[in-house]
Formats: C-alpha cells, structure tokens, sequence
C-alpha cells in the first residue's frame, strides 16, 4: 500500500509545480520608446519605428571601394586581429554562463562513497559496547528547486538577453574595426600620392628659387623675393616629411590591426585606385535595425527587465525537493543488499522573516537598473540618428565641395596652359610658368586631400548605417 501511494503524492506535487510554473514577477518587457522622427533632416526617406537586431548579415561592404589590397586586409583583420579575438572569447564566456544558468532547470543528482575507521572514547556517559568499527557508504543525493514565482526562469533569460547583447557587442568591434582599418588604408593611399604631388612642388619651388635668385643677382628684384621662393620650398619640405612620418605610422597602425608585430611588416607605395561608393540613402530607422550597439543595449534592458522579476521572487519561499539513497553497512561483505539499504525524499521550503529591508533593497536597486539601462538605450539611439544625420551632411556638403574644387583645378589647368603661350610668345618670364605649375599642383593636392576626406566619409557612413548599406 505505501509502495503506491508515495508515487501518487510524488505526481501530485509535480503537478502543483507544473501549474504553477506559469508564475513570473518579471514585468511584461516592451522595446523602449525613442522620439522618431519623419525623415532624416539631412535626406529624405521613409520612416520605420526601430526595432533593433543583429541577424542581419552586414557582408564585406569594404569591397565597394573597388581596391583588392584593401579587401586583402580586410580579409586578415577577419582572421587575426587580437581585439577582435577577445571580443569573441568574452562573447563565448557570455554564451556559457546563460548555458549554466540554464541547467537550473533540471535536478541536480550527485554521489559519493566513503569507508571509515571509527573509535569512540571510553570516557562517555554510555560507553557504547562496541568503541571501534567501520562505515561504508554509497549513496546518491537528489535536489530540485521549484521555480513556482520565476526566478529561475528570469535568472536564465537575463543570462541569455546577456549573451545576446555581448554577441551585438562582438559584432560593433568587427564592424569597428573594419571601418578603422579602412580609413587607415585610405589615408595611406592619400599620403602615398600626396608624396608624388609634393615631390613634384619641391621640384617646381627649387626651379622658382633658382630663377629668383637669378633675377636677384641681375638686379631685376628684391632680395625678398628670393626670401619667399626660400620659404615655399622648405615649407614644401616639410610637408613632405610630415607625410612620410604620418605613412609610416599608417603602417604600422594597419600591421597591429591585421594581427602583425610592426617591426616586421612593410606596405609598398599603393597607386590610388579607390573610389568614392554610392551609400544608399533611403533609409532612415530600418537600416538603424542594423546598429549592433543598438542592438546591444536593447537586450541589456531586456536582461534588466527579467532581473526585476528574480528580485521580485526573493520575497517569496523557495520550495524544493530533495532526496538521499544508497548503501550503507560496516563491512564490505554485503555491502550492496536490500538490508544495507537506505532512502529519504520530501519537500523543503525557506522563507526570509527578516533582512532589515535587504530584499527590498535589491528590488529597488533592479528597479533603478532597469531605468539606467532604458535611458543609455534612448541615448545611443539619439547618438546613431545624429551619427547618421552628420554623415549624411557630410556626404551631401563634400560633393558639393568637391564639383567646386573639380572647377578650380581646371582653371588652374587653364592658367598653366596660357603661362606657356605667353612664355612661348615671349610675354612672361618662365618664373610666371613656374608660378602657374606651383598653383596647378597645389589645386591637385586640395583635390586629393578633399578625395581623402570624401572616402572616410563614407566609410564612415557605412558604419554609421551598421555595415552592409552600398548598392
């Protein structure tokens, strides 16, 4: 009879359990609300309202800038860099404390063995007959919380919106990374053709030098001419040191992102073969979906959130099952037989009667966390609409820029040409021909430095969009 009615009470108490496993003190979790907006201020497009995530696939969006040592890099930075290897190590940490914290779904059942020698004192107030003996013991424990008010079910998907956003966070310094080492590259482009232009001004400046110092010895200008043709050439000088300095800081910048120790590695001269991509701009909160940082802290106020209802649970008694079982004798010979035998299994439940408002407390404190944790998510969705709005402005005021400077270096074009007329019709001195070359190629230099700035911005721009954004 008893045989049968402790399964009976046993599937009754399951049951119980089951029923009540419904129960969550977690408050019902919303995506926080973020003022929109109709449009972007800088473009037009539509609106969506955000809703953030990091499944989407952001692709190898630096091969639009059309140059294969730079999707070569790329490529190594992928495979090698030690920031990005850290990231995925604390994302892996992330992934296996929510797998930990989900075993407390099921029991959790140890064993163990012992043999022990035991004499007891003969100064007891009973001597027991026999003073020395032995134990020997295998047995098996069983325990198992039931999760009646969610505390186990919110610990596990706190950990988990935890390991979501660490796997958001992984995908930001990848993203991160690939812009730096896109914008390193570039400005290591520019630099090695702004040492060709400026090489080309040094020889131009010495040619000026000479020819003032020529007409200054013939009487035909001041001295302060030959002063200023002086001071243009070491100023052209200097520029080009300064890019030579800058370069190799370039390069040693792009070794340490793609994983090499500096002292080892070399990048030859790199003809400029980059081009400025067209950034889809239809765009406004569907392709801010793509932020991984927004992604980030939209699931840290979810683990938040789930945090409120383990605090909430703390105020409630913890019920558990647990149980014992094995064998136990003192000799080895029948050691595992009914006789030996022995079993215990039953509820426990633990209440707090007092803490001094220690639980309430803790309620309190995932309370303010989950505000703090709201509010950073509104303020970096602030900070990527203004980073999108930025480089949009920048986009759209460059290429303006850039038509105006278009025409200033065909002028420059035109002057040079019509300083060589002149100076083949014997009009000008050859110093007016030197002056008009030393202007075409300063025209150049703004040219290729507002290039320069034109194609960070669009680097910048991807990844202000959260990669994978080109057509």
């Amino acid at each position: 009879m008893t045989k049968s009615v402790l399964p009976h009470k046993l599937s009754v108490v399951w049951m119980m359990s089951l029923l009540l496993a419904g129960c969550s003190f977690a408050p019902d979790y919303e995506v926080p609300k973020v003022d929109d907006a109709g449009q972007y201020k800088e473009n037009v497009g539509a609106w969506n309202e955000v809703q953030p995530t990091d499944d989407i696939k952001r692709g190898d969006w630096w091969t639009v800038f059309g140059d294969t040592k730079l999707n070569e890099l790329e490529n190594e930075l992928t495979g090698a860099n030690q920031t990005l290897k850290s990231a995925l190590a604390q994302y892996e940490q992330a992934r296996l404390q929510a797998s930990v914290a989900r075993t407390a779904y099921f029991p959790t059942i140890t064993g163990n063995t012992s043999g022990v020698r035991t004499k007891d004192s003969l100064k007891l107030a009973n001597t027991p007959t026999v003073t020395q003996f032995n134990t020997f013991a295998a047995q098996g424990d069983f325990s198992y919380e039931l999760d009646l008010w969610g505390r186990v079910r919110n610990t596990v998907e706190a950990n988990q919106d935890q390991a979501e956003a660490s796997a958001a966070d992984l995908e930001n310094v990848r993203l991160s990374l690939h812009a730096e080492l896109a914008i390193d590259y570039i400005a290591l482009c520019v630099d090695d053709e702004a040492a060709e232009i400026l090489q080309q001004i040094v020889h131009v400046d010495e040619k000026a030098l000479r020819l003032s110092q020529d007409r200054y010895k013939g009487g035909a200008v001041a001295e302060v001419e030959v002063d200023d043709a002086e001071n243009k050439l070491e100023n052209a000088k200097a520029q080009l040191s300064d890019i030579d300095l800058q370069r190799s800081q370039l390069e040693h910048a792009i070794a340490v992102l793609t994983g090499k120790n500096p002292s080892g590695f070399t990048l030859s001269h790199q003809v400029m073969r980059l081009h400025v991509p067209h950034v889809k701009a239809d765009l406004p909160s569907q392709l801010l979906q793509r932020r991984p940082d927004i992604a980030a802290a939209e699931r840290r106020v979810a683990a938040a959130n789930a945090e409120i209802g383990v605090a909430r649970a703390a105020f409630f008694p913890t019920f558990s099952l647990t149980g014992a079982g094995g064998y136990e004798n003192k000799m080895t010979g029948g050691w595992f037989t009914a006789p030996a035998s022995f079993w215990s299994f039953g509820p426990s439940a633990s209440v707090n009667l007092f803490d001094a408002g220690r639980l309430s407390d803790l309620s309190d404190e995932a309370r303010a966390a989950y505000e703090q944790s709201t509010a950073q998510y509104r303020q970096v969705v602030l900070m990527a609409y203004q980073d999108v709005e930025d480089n949009l402005a920048t986009q759209h005021y460059l290429f303006d820029e850039a038509r105006s400077q278009a025409s200033a270096l065909k002028s420059t074009e035109k002057s040079m040409a019509h300083a060589l007329d002149l100076y083949h019709g014997g009009a000008t001195t050859y110093l007016d021909v030197v002056s008009a070359q030393n202007a075409q190629l300063q025209a150049r230099l703004t040219n290729l430095l507002l290039l320069a700035r034109r194609l960070t911005a669009s680097v910048e721009l991807i990844k202000a969009l959260g990669g994978g954004t080109t057509s």
